[in-house]
């Protein structure tokens, strides 16, 4: 299946290698899913999530027990997400912060910035959150969300709904592949330093060279961060 845009991807390629700054953030791309986007990805999604679920779900328990004690009702939150082709889905994920406003006492990089960067120093995090986010222990219940065919194990991190719509990006290329779990820039070193151009231009360079190649390196990276604790 082809996705029809004005420019091809060769043009892409060079426009993306060139384009570090955001300038390339509304063109539009054509692009061939091969056979293993087509085929198998959506397969190899359903295993992994399935037995990582499995596997997790003593883990799980004892999250939602820790938080629900230390935080109250509503551990498990939604947001309004960017899902493939600019759709919006609801994901999930562990609350690990209280109901206040003494973030509020913080400096961060912009509102957009402050919803979609939680910083570690927020008051609002209790000392169990910040563990269970330094283990990325929080992202955990995205496996139902890969399992409902809303997000992909490998791909762009969905961004805020409302923070996309703002900005005019719905329709940006990066969308045309399902959300991931973890991605390229997650995995890169960069997260914590690079700014949001940055990331999308390694969103892109992920959605040109997407393959079953670069997604298992992808996982491969991201268990290594998370042994690590360097977070993915």
């Amino acid at each position: 299946m082809t996705a029809q845009h004005p420019i091809s991807r060769e043009h892409l390629r060079t426009a993306v290698d060139g384009d570090r700054f955001g300038v390339f953030e509304s063109a539009r791309i054509e692009r061939r899913r091969g056979p293993y986007e087509r085929l198998f990805k959506r397969g190899l999604d359903i295993v992994v999530a399935g037995g990582v679920l499995l596997v997790a779900s003593p883990l799980l328990c004892l999250t939602w027990l820790g938080l629900r004690l230390t935080l109250g009702p509503g551990v498990i939150l939604t947001q309004d997400r960017v899902g493939r082709n600019g759709r919006p889905f609801r994901m999930l994920k562990f609350r690990t912060m209280r109901h206040d406003r003494r973030s509020t006492e913080l400096n961060f990089d912009g509102t957009d910035r402050r919803q979609t960067h939680k910083s570690d120093e927020d008051p609002r995090h209790t000392t169990l959150g910040r563990f269970i986010r330094s283990i990325s222990a929080d992202e955990l219940p995205q496996l139902v969300n890969v399992l409902r065919g809303e997000m992909s194990l490998v791909g762009p991190r969905p961004e805020l709904y409302f923070v996309a719509k703002r900005n005019g990006i719905l329709d940006h290329p990066r969308h045309i592949v399902r959300p991931g779990l973890t991605g390229l820039f997650q995995t890169s070193g960069l997260r914590s330093k690079a700014d949001l151009s940055e990331g999308l231009h390694l969103d892109m360079a992920y959605v040109i060279n997407l393959s079953m190649l670069s997604d298992i390196k992808i996982l491969f990276r991201t268990v290594g961060a998370l042994v690590r604790r360097t977070g993915a």
